[in-house]
């Protein structure tokens, strides 16, 4: 006799055809349960109940689900599912010492040793350059400037040795394309120019190389005083460009920080030359816009970190972000500043002295820009209450709700009685 399968009675008194029809609607519940290898779910295995949050995450895409499994391993397996437990785990002692498998190092836990390390060097360089003041160059001070051509290629050193022993001391010498053609630079002489052309011709003099010199100049002082000013205003210039690039690139507390931060490198720069009595040119200048420039680009690639991190990582707080952004990013600048620093003291050590100030100048501004970028223009934000809501696009509603009441004229009545 046959069976009638879509017969509720026939699967009632057929308990094996029951057994089996359930063991296969089983199977296929198994095997829908298991993990998708489309996108939509992981194929990570988790028994922490804070990897969702009440179920959203697993309905939500593939990104929503990385960082979930991510929190997974950051949060405590024992806390109860929920913000709860994320805001437990964000205030809890130490705080959330890995996301996924990469450990965060807790740069924020020394913020205010290195805020008061920072406002000591800037007072301290204030100080330096308001008691000592610059040793300025002949930029800005005014002088002489010369072009020399040799008959043979020379060594600058020789040169400058020459122009001492004739009494023509604090020359600055620096050659234009080849060893052989020079330009000097010496402090205000007293002699006019057709005397002063010759005596440079007799102290040029080498044994078996003539000089001859093509050129002479005599700068003053209002160009000088011109040119310091004109640097004033260059520095000053680049950092208010600087503060609203970056506001308008990301946000303003972070651009108030960056700003600080480039202040700070060059205020300690300067200070370091203004403390030792190094002296101070156009080339430590330009040193020194270089470094904004540098100092900047590194604080970038920290600032897009750290806003990608606050989008992307629920659950922790507003320091952990930053220790989390500063962590992904330290292999980066760790290989940045090693490279540019072997390029800087090639220049220190192998490019004479036209370059050597401004090498030292560069060399003290990678130290500081580097600390900055970190302890600076990261903590100084943070202060200001940055938070995931500054990152954050509010839309605004299409329609907003109004509330309407109705007043009863009975009411009203019995209110004026």
């Amino acid at each position: 006799m046959a069976i009638d399968n879509n017969n509720p009675l026939e699967q009632q008194n057929n308990p094996d055809r029951n057994g089996s029809t359930g063991e296969a609607n089983n199977a296929s519940t198994r095997r829908r349960k298991k993990p998708r290898r489309d996108g939509k779910g992981s194929n990570t295995k988790t028994n922490n109940p804070t990897a969702t949050k009440s179920g959203k995450s697993s309905r939500s895409g593939g990104k929503d689900n990385k960082d979930s499994q991510a929190l997974s391993t950051a949060t405590d397996p024992n806390l109860v599912s929920g913000d709860a437990a994320d805001d437990a785990a964000a205030v809890a002692e130490g705080g959330i010492k890995a996301v996924g498998n990469q450990r965060i190092i807790p740069f924020m836990k020394i913020e205010k040793p290195m805020a008061l390390l920072s406002l000591f060097m800037v007072i301290a360089s204030i100080i330096a350059i308001a008691v000592n003041g610059l040793n300025l160059g002949l930029d800005f001070t005014g002088g002489v400037s010369a072009d020399v051509r040799y008959e043979q290629p020379v060594e600058q050193v020789a040169v400058v040795q020459a122009l001492a022993d004739s009494g023509f001391d604090d020359a600055v010498v620096q050659y234009l394309g080849t060893r052989e053609e020079l330009l000097v630079r010496l402090p205000p002489q007293s002699d006019n120019v057709d005397g002063l052309s010759a005596g440079l011709t007799q102290a040029l003099a080498l044994p078996g190389n003539t000089a001859d010199i093509s050129n002479v100049n005599i700068i003053g002082s209002q160009v000088g005083n011109e040119v310091y000013l004109n640097s004033v205003m260059a520095l000053a210039l680049a950092l208010a460009c600087m503060l609203g690039y970056v506001a308008l690139r990301f946000q303003f507390k972070l651009s108030l920080g960056a700003v600080l931060s480039l202040f700070h490198d060059a205020v300690v720069t300067i200070g370091v030359f203004a403390l030792f009595g190094f002296p101070f040119d156009l080339t430590v200048l330009a040193a020194i816009l270089a470094l904004i420039g540098y100092s900047l680009n590194d604080t970038i690639v920290v600032y897009d970190r750290i806003r990608e991190n606050f989008r992307r990582v629920r659950g922790i707080s507003p320091s952990q972000t930053v220790d989390l952004s500063l962590t992904e990013t330290l292999r980066r600048t760790i290989m940045t500043i090693s490279t540019v620093l072997l390029v800087v003291l090639a220049m220190l050590f192998l490019g004479g002295d036209g370059l050597y100030w401004f090498s030292v100048a560069l060399f003290i501004g990678l130290l500081a820009g580097t600390y900055s970028s970190t302890y600076i223009a990261s903590s100084i934000p943070l202060r200001m209450g940055l938070s995931r809501d500054d990152f954050i696009v509010k839309v605004k509603p299409e329609f907003e709700e109004e509330i309407v009441t109705f007043n009863d004229p009975k009411m009203f009545e019995q209110d004026n009685v």
